[in-house]
C-alpha cells in the first residue's frame, strides 16, 4: 500500500491540509472546508493509500510558493500536482490552471472553452470537487451575472484570492 504524505500548512487565509504523493502533491484544501473528512477518506480510497502526517520533499517547495505568492511574488506555481479524477475533470482542472493570474472566466466560458457550451453544471460540479485549491485556480470562475459563487473555501475566501491577484499582476 502506498503512502500519501499529509501536512498542516499555515497560510494568511487559515489553516490548510496538504497531501502528498510521490509524484506530486494531491490534496491543498482549508481545514475548515465543509466535508474536508469526507475528503480526505475519498483520496485515501480513491489512491487506495493510507494517510499519515508526515512531511514530505514536495510541502517544502510548496510551503515556499505558497509563501511567495501570498506575498505577491509568485504568478504561476511550479511544484509537481498528481491530479486524480475523470478525464473530464482533468480537462476541466488544466483548463482552470490555464486561466491567467488575475483574470477570470464564468462557468460557461469554461464550458464553451471544453467544446461544450451546455457543460456548464458539469464544469461547475468538476470545479466544486478540486482537490488542489488555490494551485488549481478554481476561485477565477464566476457566475454569469458576474458574482462570486460556490466556493468550498468560502466566498470571502475567493474574493480575498481575486483581490490579491488584482493587485499582484506581473
Amino acid at each position: 500500500m502506498e503512502i500519501i504524505y499529509r501536512k498542516t500548512i499555515q497560510t494568511p487565509l487559515g489553516e490548510m491540509f496538504a497531501c502528498a504523493v510521490e509524484e506530486g502533491i494531491c490534496l491543498l484544501e482549508f481545514t475548515d472546508r465543509k466535508n474536508i473528512e469526507k475528503q480526505l477518506q475519498s483520496l485515501s480510497k480513491s489512491l487506495d493509500s493510507e494517510i499519515i502526517e508526515k512531511d514530505h520533499q514536495h510541502f517544502r517547495q510548496l510551503e515556499e510558493e505558497l509563501k511567495e505568492y501570498f506575498e505577491g511574488r509568485r504568478s504561476k506555481f511550479e511544484v509537481p500536482l498528481y491530479i486524480s479524477g475523470t478525464e473530464f475533470q482533468r480537462k476541466v482542472w488544466q483548463l482552470l490552471i490555464e486561466i491567467p493570474m488575475g483574470e477570470i472566466r464564468t462557468y460557461k466560458q469554461q464550458s464553451e472553452f471544453l467544446g461544450n457550451p451546455k457543460a456548464i453544471r458539469a464544469v461547475g460540479t468538476a470545479n466544486g470537487i478540486n482537490k488542489i485549491a488555490i494551485l488549481i485556480p478554481c476561485h477565477r470562475v464566476i457566475g454569469s451575472n458576474g458574482e462570486l459563487t460556490g466556493y468550498a473555501g468560502g466566498i470571502w475566501r475567493k474574493q480575498k484570492l481575486l483581490e490579491l491577484e488584482k493587485a499582484i499582476l506581473f
